[in-house]
């Protein structure tokens, strides 16, 4: 089964974000920094999902964030599926953090569940039959509206949801130009998908 390693993010300043996700996140291996000034302006038709057990963690991963130099997109409230809120990091890349349950059951912690990947695409169909045919089984399919792949033995799970949903579940517009300042490393790598996304093998991730 295909999976993803890791994902890097293009960012001006690798120190900074580092400490920014360190502070925030308490992030590791998973999420890659490489320095780059690669014009890019509006959504990047990406997002990063942090998911946890509770909303009391919810909070405590969106306000570290937030104390860390984020910017808050959506205060964290509420849902039909749950309970989540949406940050933007000092570098630009826009994160959800969100679970399913709407009531504490413990001790807040900053314990993350899973890290999920969402690609904004243009023809949620055709990247589906793309990313099948390198490999990745779905788990869930919403027709033309939303994809998520199966975990596979990597960290990141991968998922697509069409980029002006995407765009408006997050809070922001839905136009940007230039580059999506994000590399993922994957053993069905190297390509490029017909959105732009740009994936290598895992082990070149290594070198970046």
């Amino acid at each position: 089964m295909t999976s993803i390693e890791s994902v890097t993010l293009e960012v001006a300043d690798p120190t900074a974000a580092n400490r920014f996700y360190t502070t925030a996140f308490g992030l590791g291996s998973q999420i890659r920094l490489q320095a780059s000034e690669t014009p890019t302006t509006g959504f990047r038709g990406f997002t990063l999902s942090l998911v946890v057990s509770q909303p009391a963690d919810v909070n405590a991963l969106v306000g570290a964030a937030v104390d860390a130099g984020a910017a808050t997109l959506k205060p964290a409230a509420k849902s039909l599926w749950g309970y989540g809120g949406v940050v933007q990091a000092p570098d630009g890349t826009i994160w959800q953090v969100a679970s399913s349950s709407k009531k504490d059951k413990a001790p807040a912690t900053r314990q993350i569940d899973e890290i999920v990947l969402l690609l904004g695409v243009a023809d949620v169909a055709g990247s589906k039959r793309f990313y099948v045919d390198r490999g990745f089984a779905v788990a869930k399919s919403f027709g033309s509206k939303y994809v998520e792949f199966a975990t596979g033995p990597g960290p990141v799970k991968l998922a697509l949801y069409k980029r002006g949903g995407l765009a408006k579940l997050v809070g922001v517009s839905a136009d940007g130009t230039g580059s999506h300042r994000l590399t993922i490393g994957s053993d069905a790598g190297p390509f490029t998908d017909p959105d732009g996304f740009a994936w290598v093998t895992a082990s070149e991730t290594a070198s970046l």
